[in-house]
């Protein structure tokens, strides 16, 4: 496709690109891209993010959840804002425009506006979620919960893998535990996320952008398997009660229950194995369970599915089983003049506005039920994402930066 952007557009991407890869040298691991939720690397960051915004005249600070945020404000001190905005944390073994992208490319539409004096009748306000991945603590999505009134309280007493409390971690970042689940956003009339598409679609199709109308809903379990621990040769193998045997074929049997339905995905991403020994029968296993669908009552049943089958395999089996939610968000249909607007915005960039649906969660869909909410997808390498070999091109990062500049500038207060 030959393409449509002015050498302004051209120019812009390639600023932004510059900075995404300036971005990335923030992490907790030397040599790969690790930044989890309130680390060092996180709180570097920030601190970066907020140093950017000050070179475009913004005065922005962290908030009480752990969120970057900063107001641009419109011809009118006080009027209602277009929020914008992704998260800043990663997953281990990061790529570098998950999040980051939608985050600095909110950054880069108002650092333009600012350079050019250009005041609209809307305020924007720049977000930079803080935990979107969920990697440190169990829940996640926490920054944009803060933001839409919906903080799980209890999250503060989680801990990570080193003991340390997400209370005290939050308050060591420069947020505030005890406001963080009473900052409910006010007067913001909008929000729209800019995201690499983290499937393969765009890219299948020859097209750098997509307009997303629904985020799947999903689910995350904790399951721990209670057997006992015995000498691996000591013990015959009918008289053994396995935890990891156990917890294997309640893998197998969850992957058989996510391919009887189209759209439907199971994913056990995590598993450990105590004591972890050669010699010793695995007497503990904790694993977790990613369920997704586009539909909540399917995603439900299969739930309810899982739950039986895991249940029946610890009964036949001789050992224990418990099963925790740590994780439910519903299905969200984004809000039908936001994709409206985007697709207005796509169609003067001389591409093919393309409708699709996201399989993975994003903020978006918990900032939905703040106010109306939308996602603008930009085009991947390969759909790859979550790892290091994730890839834009500069060309798309600059159509993307084009699209929400446009929609940005026809946005208006209904």
């Amino acid at each position: 496709m030959a393409s449509s952007l002015s050498e302004a557009d051209l120019a812009a991407g390639a600023r932004l690109m510059a900075r995404l890869d300036a971005f990335a040298a923030f992490t907790d691991e030397p040599g790969r891209l690790t930044r989890l939720f309130l680390s060092e690397a996180h709180r570097r960051a920030a601190a970066a993010f907020i140093g950017w915004c000050g070179e475009a005249g913004l005065a922005a600070r962290i908030d009480p959840a752990g969120n970057v945020v900063a107001r641009y404000e419109g011809k009118r001190n006080g009027a209602p804002a277009l929020m914008l905005g992704s998260h800043i944390d990663t997953v281990r073994d990061a790529g570098r425009y998950d999040g980051n992208y939608g985050a600095l490319a909110a950054l880069a539409v108002v650092q333009a506006l600012s350079a050019a004096g250009e005041r609209l009748d809307h305020a924007i306000e720049i977000v930079a979620f803080g935990d979107e991945e969920g990697v440190r603590f169990r829940s996640t999505l926490s920054g944009s919960r803060a933001l839409a009134g919906a903080y799980f309280e209890d999250a503060l007493d989680q801990k990570d893998s080193a003991g340390v409390a997400m209370r005290d971690a939050l308050r060591a970042f420069g947020g505030d535990p005890d406001r963080a689940s009473s900052i409910r956003a006010n007067h913001v009339a909008c929000f729209v996320e800019t995201h690499i598409e983290q499937g393969p679609v765009l890219e299948a199709e020859g097209l750098p952008l997509g307009i997303v109308t629904a985020i799947n809903g999903a689910t995350r379990l904790e399951v721990g398997v209670d057997g006992i621990a015995g000498h691996a040769g000591a013990t015959p193998m009918n008289l053994r009660r396995d935890a990891l045997t156990a917890a294997a074929e309640m893998a197998l049997a969850i992957e058989a229950r996510a391919r009887r339905e189209t759209d439907l995905v199971a994913t056990i991403g995590r598993l450990e194995v105590w004591p972890g020994a050669t010699n010793v029968i695995p007497g503990h296993v904790q694993f977790a369970i990613d369920v997704r669908a586009p539909d909540d009552e399917r995603r439900a049943a299969a739930l309810a599915d899982i739950k039986a089958r895991i249940d029946a395999i610890a009964e036949a089996r001789g050992v224990g089983a418990t099963v925790a939610k740590t994780h439910e968000a519903n299905a969200f249909v984004c809000d039908p003049r936001v994709v409206a607007g985007l697709t207005r915005a796509v169609d003067q960039l001389g591409v093919q506005p393309r409708l699709l649906p996201s399989g993975a969660g994003h903020d978006t869909m918990v900032m939905g039920a703040l106010c109306p909410a939308g996602m603008l997808f930009v085009r991947c390498k390969g759909g790859i994402s979550h790892n290091p070999l994730e890839s834009i091109t500069v060309g798309d990062c600059a159509y993307g930066l084009a699209a929400l500049t446009r929609f940005v500038r026809d946005f208006k207060i209904t």
